[in-house]
């Protein structure tokens, strides 16, 4: 009964303001939970005040990313017209007026930006560089081969970075910088593939460094940023300053080899690996790494040190 009601609401909702919904893209805020990374790693997710500054951060970064897919929607529509799953989103559909998509994205980023800088200065200047890395990418990045994926990564890394500012940090590890910007271009990488076989040949039509790249450069590329992943996740589980001198974080290695050799299996053998949040989700075995692996994090940071001084 609970979720028919939520559907009513959803059905009274006008067209064009479930439209802007849909083009915010609430389901990929999930991609904002790597602002948690360095209130979890710095062993302070029990400090109401550090969580706190980081959900309000996380907020602010979930209204700017959705100002960034109202943008890109509105710069692609076209292209998303001969998409096959493209074709539905709201502008290159219709339901979403253009005028309007155009004020939410001007009023998204006036409302993130100015958030911010009333919160916190470093905060602000991330969301910036932030919102101005993915213009530049909807314009002009998006179509330069290698750096576009690149540029995707980044966007992962200032989330984190955007996590780590807005607390005292104390044991985080600079290693996880480079470990999230490995695994977010291990993704981007995955996702170029999955489009390139499921495109054929309208792929570029749809994106133009298609017309670069091809399936063994992108299996070379995969190959090279797994072991990068897994080789530097190792280097930072021996120097990781929450572990109290002890490496029990090494125990966490062998979920994450099964977790990439999961997602390696789900694109070559099963052809997923499109759009990796929605993978997630689907795929039982990996969200159930996934979950374990964190489960597995943070007993070690949090009740570890405890046993330890008992």
């Amino acid at each position: 009964m609970k979720v028919e009601n939520q559907f009513v609401l959803w059905r009274i909702l006008p067209e064009w303001l479930r439209g802007l919904i849909r083009t915010m893209r609430p389901t990929q805020w999930t991609k904002n939970g790597f602002l948690f990374i360095p209130i979890l790693f710095d062993r302070q997710l029990s400090r109401p005040e550090s969580l706190v500054r980081v959900l309000f951060a996380f907020a602010l970064f979930c209204l700017i990313s959705s100002a960034v897919y109202v943008l890109n929607d509105i710069v692609d529509v076209e292209k998303d017209r001969h998409h096959p799953r493209k074709k539905f989103r709201a502008i290159a559909s219709g339901q979403l007026p253009l005028s309007i998509a155009k004020i939410a994205a001007v009023a998204l980023p006036i409302l993130a930006i100015g958030g911010a800088l009333a919160f916190n200065l470093p905060l602000a200047a991330v969301v910036i560089v932030y919102y101005f890395k993915n213009i530049a990418y909807s314009f002009v990045l998006k179509n330069v081969v290698v750096l576009d994926v690149i540029i995707v990564a980044a966007g992962f890394v200032l989330r984190v970075i955007a996590g780590a500012v807005v607390i005292t940090i104390s044991n985080f590890s600079p290693w996880l910088y480079v470990v999230i910007g490995l695994l977010a271009l291990f993704l981007a990488v995955g996702k170029r593939r999955q489009e390139l076989l499921m495109l054929a040949d309208s792929a570029h039509a749809v994106r133009e460094t298609y017309k670069e790249y091809t399936l063994p450069l992108l299996d070379d590329m995969l190959r090279m940023v797994t072991t990068s992943s897994l080789v530097s996740y190792t280097l930072y589980t021996f120097e990781a300053p929450t572990n109290l001198g002890g490496q029990w974080m090494m125990l966490t290695i062998p979920i994450a080899i099964y977790g990439l050799f999961r997602y390696l299996y789900l694109i070559h053998v099963k052809g997923e690996g499109g759009a990796p949040d929605e993978l997630l989700f689907r795929d039982k075995p990996l969200l159930a790494t996934v979950i374990i692996f964190v489960l597995s994090v943070a007993a070690i940071i949090y009740l570890l040190p405890r046993l330890i001084v008992q």
